[in-house]
This record gives structure tokens, C-alpha cells and sequence, in this order.
């Protein structure tokens, strides 16, 4: 099954209004974990540094982290970047219409994208497990960075994070034996051990990577994306219910969210990594 059908119907609704679009941004960052993660790694990093940096989201898709970083650090230069460009044009409207002057997309393809010693931050969320040149994107990255500059990066461990080659796994940040959920990706996640290698290999000095999706996250994917997306691909009606699932299942995913990012877990079905120039 494909997010893309899903997300251009989502996009409709959520674009009507400058409301609904932040409203939007609001809920995903309270439904999807790899946001929780994201969010905590960005304010450790970001506490101990200076004004006017230079912060690049790699593969910005609908916008959601370009939002977070520019609506906590203004005084930052914000670039984003993705492969749509659908997508890019969206977010400049949506962004231009909130007069973020400091905040600017444009259509990349990141295995060939270099800005030589550009950026303070490279984030790069849900993209790594798309493409087949991944080591070539990272050293990309890394000669993107500026010296001592972070990459951050989310992607599905092989743990049952992404399942391509066969479809009797289950979605993204599963593996249960149930219907495929992805059908985009080019690998079946990344071990720790094998990211941490290829970062290395890229030309960063030091590299660390921890699981993500625990016992706590996972219940979180189901109830949250997994069983809402199955139903809306069976048929466009559930958007009708769709509003009272969340109603009554939303309060449950901050106490899910908050445990699986306060707790170190010895395997889990996403990865986060962190590496330095």
C-alpha cells in the first residue's frame, strides 16, 4: 500500500485554511513518535548553539520539521528540500503565506545535491530507506555540513522497519505477518551497526545510532497511522469516522510517545542517527 494517495487527500482538507495547515502540524507532531524523537534530539542540539545558523531539512516533504525548527529559532536560515515538486511549491505558498521570510524549498535530487560546507544541521527524516545510493547521499551530507555540523537522521531499523521485497510483512515499523504497508522502499531497514559503518565511511568522525519504536511505539504506529491508513484505503468513506477514531484514541498516544522516548530499548523497529563533521 502507498502513503501518497492518502497524503494528496490529506493535503486538500489541511491546505484549505493557514488554520487547519498549523492544525495539521499540531497533530503530527503528537500522533507520530519518530516526531517525539525528532523534536528531543533538535532541542538538546539546539540549546547549546548560537543565533543565525544555517539548518537544512533533507527531504522536507509537507513541511512539518521546516514549521517546528522556524517557529522556535526565527532568526535561523531554513532550507528545504525534496524531490516533488508538488510538494515544494506547496510549502512555499503555505510558508510564504506566513511571511517566513527566513524559510525557503526548492527541488533536489539528494544524491546530487552539494552545498560545500553550508549548513550548521542537516535533518533528514523518512528518506534514507528510499534511496539506493545511500552512501553517496551521506557524503554528500557531509560535504554539505559546515565543520563540527550535525547530521540527524530517522529511519526504520531492520527489525521489521521496512519490508520491499516481499509483502508478507506488515507496515512500516512492523513485522507481524499481515499485509505489506510499504511498498516504496529500496532496502529492509538499516542494522546499527551497518548504519554507523556507512556514516563513518562518509567521512564523519564520530557516528551514534539508537533504536527508536519500542514495545510502547509500536502500539502507538498501529493505533495512530496503521489502522487509519488501512481503513482509508479501503474506502474514502472512513474519513467520515476517521475524526471520531482520533477523538477517542488521542489521549493515548502521549503517554505511548513519552515512554518509548524516555526509555533505552534493546531493539525496535526505527533508528535514529546522529552524526558529526
Amino acid at each position: 500500500m502507498q502513503y501518497d494517495p492518502i497524503k494528496r487527500s490529506l493535503g486538500k482538507v489541511f491546505n484549505s485554511s493557514l488554520f487547519l495547515r498549523k492544525s495539521f502540524y499540531k497533530l503530527l507532531d503528537i500522533l507520530l513518535l519518530r516526531s517525539w524523537h525528532i523534536r528531543k534530539e533538535l532541542k538538546g542540539w539546539g540549546r547549546s548553539k548560537q543565533k543565525n545558523l544555517d539548518f537544512l531539512d533533507a527531504g522536507s516533504g509537507f513541511g512539518q520539521y521546516v514549521f517546528n525548527v522556524s517557529s522556535k529559532h526565527p532568526d535561523w536560515k531554513i532550507t528545504g528540500l525534496d524531490i516533488k515538486e508538488e510538494q515544494i511549491e506547496d510549502c512555499n505558498t503555505f510558508f510564504g503565506k506566513l511571511g517566513r521570510k527566513n524559510v525557503g524549498f526548492k527541488k533536489a535530487d539528494l544524491t546530487k545535491y552539494v552545498s560545500p560546507s553550508s549548513y550548521d544541521m542537516i535533518l533528514c527524516v523518512d528518506v534514507m530507506e528510499h534511496i539506493e545510493e545511500d552512501v553517496q547521499v551521506m557524503k554528500n551530507f557531509h560535504a554539505s555540513l559546515k565543520d563540527n555540523g550535525m547530521v540527524l537522521i530517522s529511519t526504520p531499523s531492520d527489525q521489521g522497519g521496512s519490508d520491499v521485497h516481499d509483502h508478507h510483512h506488515d507496515e512500516e515499523y512492523n513485522n507481524d505477518g499481515s499485509l505489506s504497508f510499504i511498498d516504496e522502499h529500496v532496502r529492509d531497514g538499516y542494522g546499527i551497526d551497518e548504519l554507523k559503518e556507512k556514516l563513518l565511511s562518509a567521512g564523519f568522525k564520530k557516528a551514534e545510532v539508537y533504536y527508536q519504536y519500542g514495545k510502547p511505539g509500536k502500539i502507538s504506529w498501529k493505533l495512530s497511522m496503521k489502522y487509519p491508513i488501512l481503513m482509508l484505503n479501503k474506502s474514502k468513506l472512513f474519513f467520515v469516522i476517521l475524526p471520531l477514531w482520533y477523538l477517542v484514541v488521542l489521549p493515548i498516544f502521549p503517554l505511548l510517545n513519552c515512554m518509548d522516548v524516555r526509555k533505552k530499548h534493546k531493539t525496535g523497529t526505527g533508528l535514529i542517527a546522529k552524526a558529526w563533521k
